[in-house]
C-alpha cells in the first residue's frame, strides 16, 4: 500500500509535527513499507488457531488482605513543606469562583 505524501502531511499536522519535503518522502516510503508488512498479517490463515487472552494461565492474582501496622502521621509529614493540622496544605485544583 503506498502512502502519499500528502497522507503523511496529514497525519504530521494532526500530531503537531513540522516536516520537511525530504522527510515526508523518506517517511512515505517507510510507513509504505511498514502498511505493506502488516497487511502480511491479515492474509496469514488463523483459521483453527485459538485466540489467546492470557498467556500465563493464572487468573485472579491477588494479594492477601491484611491489616499491618501504617506509619505514624508525624513520620509521613515531616518531610513536608507546608503542614497545618498534621495534613500537606497545597495549592486548590479546582477555582470556584
Amino acid at each position: 500500500m503506498k502512502l502519499s505524501k500528502d497522507k503523511v502531511r496529514h497525519v504530521a499536522k494532526l500530531a503537531n509535527l513540522p516536516l520537511t519535503s525530504e522527510e515526508e518522502e523518506k517517511y512515505s516510503e517507510q510507513l509504505s513499507k511498514i502498511l505493506d508488512y502488516t497487511d502480511q498479517l491479515s492474509k496469514a490463515d488463523t483459521e483453527k488457531v485459538e485466540p489467546t487472552y492470557n498467556v500465563s494461565g493464572l487468573t485472579n492474582i491477588m494479594a492477601k488482605d491484611e491489616v499491618s501496622e501504617s506509619l505514624p502521621q508525624e513520620d509521613a509529614t515531616k518531610n513536608g513543606t507546608n503542614i497545618k493540622d498534621g495534613f500537606f496544605v497545597t495549592k486548590g485544583v479546582f477555582n470556584y469562583e
